[in-house]
């Protein structure tokens, strides 16, 4: 077999092209050697054909050629990328190495010309850009901050910045820079394709595909801050049942447990799970638990952890990593024994009362002072590893599960990273706030993480902090992001709802009692108006389940998310590369949430082709224009793809 790279030297960098699946993997590194991580490209992919000169390397239609030390990336003769070109006045280099206390990792950048192109992807940011261009992003995993580094091209190419280091993006006017703050290795994979959808599948077949959305979990989850006793979950799924309606899953959030890192039931305030579980079994409700990765020194774990080198450590100082009811240590999910005791404790804790389902909290991990540099996991600094954690953390269940003969995985988790989505996760977007501007960022999200290839996606409906139950403008927050909600893989209630529930224990600092408690969240808490509605779209989602089945197995298959950019279905229509908050449901569906307080009509785009309304049953046919649809509060712009 002919050459499958291009290997070149210059002065002390050698810069390494090769094929790799359907486009083309990039490393530079001044080191002797390059580094044997993989990250994000460690599936086997299948060997395309591919083409290799003394300047060029070419496969499946991309086109990567060396001029002056620079690679300019080319797709059906035009050029679609190419590194940044400075004066030589300037001493600056498209690909910049700069040492870090003379050890064997660098601060590395690595720059583009602009291009006149629209973005997305990225993952997840707390603001309201759709179109990245212009955008400075910090790579780095925090509390409703999830950092995907996969784009999309409006000139056609996908781009993956292949390194978990702790980095900055920025997409700027006069140039676009990739940053890491620690590595051993510039590391990237670009392809390109004629269609956004056709690019997406070329990411997924080397990054890896979802993994199947388990049909039996695609009703109602219910979930609140907080559940505090086995006598208040039960209660709850009674009265659902009452109603007649099923929950899918109920949800027992965080100190269910007496110390932080315990990964066990309080027996005070959980005397007999396993009479609440099989209860809850015969109504056809799985039970998911709350498990943070932080380690509180009282745990009956932290000796153990300790000992074997199980946490993540600092360079210097304590250990301590979080300040949330004491002084916390995070477990080191980037250490693989640390993964296999960590899932064994999970398993006899949990596993034996026929518990399979867990909330993977905190997966950032959340440090409470975010100096990365300061941290050290077992794979490496976090400046350098940082964002690999959460990967790492959703493997630890989904290999223990699947050594078990478990199929349909599933476990919530708050940060993930490229790749994630093989791993049986559920990302939700974190703790935001309840607001209509907030619904518009999380909306956004939505669509970006889809783009950048975590297809599991949810955030809370409602918001998670800052809803008064009684309030008048919160409970129609309420209404129009759940009428959103159910149209997103998950339908999931939860939230920390206000007013706070009094203590069950006062004066103490552990166990099921002491922490605050949300009030009710249930969907008879806001009154009967808002029951109305909220039943009304669980029905409707009940009525699409085969659907929704449907598109999550295309998902699988193919890599298009269920929230799916508007441009993924009409690429050659410039609006839908620019509308921001609507998109299609899968191939059939436009869903278009209402994100305005008291709005009852909003401006949807409809592209070219006849459109069915959901509520009126009208056919309009459409140039490619924008509509006035009306949206009663009772109703959410829905859209129905006739031809």
């Amino acid at each position: 077999m002919g050459s499958r790279e291009m290997i070149v030297h210059n002065e002390n960098e050698t810069l390494r092209v090769e094929a790799w699946g359907r486009g083309l993997r990039v490393r530079s590194t001044i080191l002797p050697y390059f580094p044997e991580e993989d990250w994000a490209l460690d599936t086997k992919v299948d060997e395309y054909p591919v083409s290799v000169g003394d300047d060029f390397i070419e496969c499946e239609g991309v086109r990567c050629e060396i001029r002056e030390g620079r690679l300019i990336f080319s797709s059906n003769g035009k050029t679609i990328l190419e590194e940044k070109s400075y004066p030589w006045a300037l001493h600056k280099t498209a690909r910049y190495y700069k040492a870090i206390n003379h050890a064997d990792n660098f601060r590395a950048c690595l720059s583009f010309e602009p291009q006149d192109e629209i973005l997305h992807g990225m993952g997840q940011y707390r603001d309201s850009v759709y179109d990245l261009k212009g955008s400075v992003l910090e790579m780095a995993p925090r509390n409703s901050q999830i950092s995907v580094p996969f784009v999309i091209s409006s000139a056609g190419y996908g781009f993956l910045w292949n390194n978990p280091a702790i980095g900055e993006a920025s997409f700027g006017g006069n140039v676009t820079e990739w940053r890491a703050e620690a590595t051993k290795c510039i590391d990237y994979w670009i392809t390109a394709a004629d269609t956004p959808a056709e690019i997406i599948s070329r990411y997924s077949e080397v990054v890896g595909h979802a993994s199947p959305l388990p049909e039996n979990l695609l009703g109602l989850w219910q979930c609140r801050l907080r559940y505090r006793t086995q006598d208040e979950v039960l209660e709850v799924a009674r009265e659902y049942k009452r109603r007649g309606i099923k929950l899918d899953v109920i949800v027992i959030d965080f100190f269910h447990w007496d110390y932080q890192g315990d990964w066990s039931f309080d027996p005070e305030y959980w005397p007999d799970p396993q009479a609440m579980v099989d209860e809850l079994s015969e109504m056809g409700t799985k039970v998911m638990v709350s498990v943070w990765p932080t380690i509180d020194s009282r745990s009956c774990n932290y000796k153990d952890l300790k000992e074997k080198g199980y946490l993540i450590r600092t360079d210097s100082g304590i250990n301590a990593a979080m300040d949330f009811a004491g002084k916390m240590y995070f477990f080191d999910s980037t250490n693989p024994d640390a993964r296999e005791f960590g899932y064994q404790i999970l398993k006899k804790n949990y596993g034996q009362y026929g518990i399979e389902m867990f909330w993977l909290d905190e997966a950032e991990p959340e440090y409470t002072v975010t100096d990365y540099e300061h941290f050290r996991q077992y794979i490496g600094p976090v400046s350098e590893t940082g964002n690999f954690y959460s990967r790492l953390h959703a493997k630890m269940l989904y290999d223990g599960q699947k050594k078990d003969g478990k199929s349909d995985i599933l476990n919530l988790i708050r940060c993930v990273w490229v790749g994630s989505q093989r791993y049986g996760a559920l990302c939700w977007s974190g703790d935001v706030e309840s607001t209509f501007d907030e619904m518009k960022h999380q909306l956004i999200n939505g669509i970006n993480m889809g783009v950048a290839g975590i297809p599991w996606w949810i955030s809370d409906t409602g918001g998670f902090y800052n809803g008064f139950v009684d309030n008048e403008q919160f409970r129609e927050l309420l209404v129009r992001w759940y009428q959103w909600a159910c149209f997103t893989p998950i339908l999931r209630m939860h939230g920390d709802r206000l007013p706070h529930l009094p203590l069950l224990v006062e004066n103490e600092d552990h166990g099921g009692g002491f922490c605050f408690a949300g009030s009710p969240n249930e969907l008879w808490s806001y009154g009967e108006e808002v029951y109305q509605i909220l039943t009304k779209y669980l029905n409707i989602r009940k009525d699409m389940k085969q659907y929704i089945k449907d598109i999550a197995d295309e998902t699988v298959r193919t890599g298009l998310p269920v929230i799916r950019a508007m441009f993924i279905e009409y690429p050659d229509d410039d609006e839908c590369w620019k509308v921001p908050d609507q998109y299609m449901f899968g191939p059939d569906y436009l869903v278009a949430p209402v994100t305005e307080y008291k709005a009852r009509s909003r401006r949807v785009y409809l592209p070219k082709g006849k459109w069915q309304a959901a509520d009126t049953g009208e056919v309009i046919t459409s140039s490619g224009e924008y509509i006035e649809a009306q949206a009663p509060l009772d109703y959410m712009p829905l859209f129905k793809k006739m031809n």
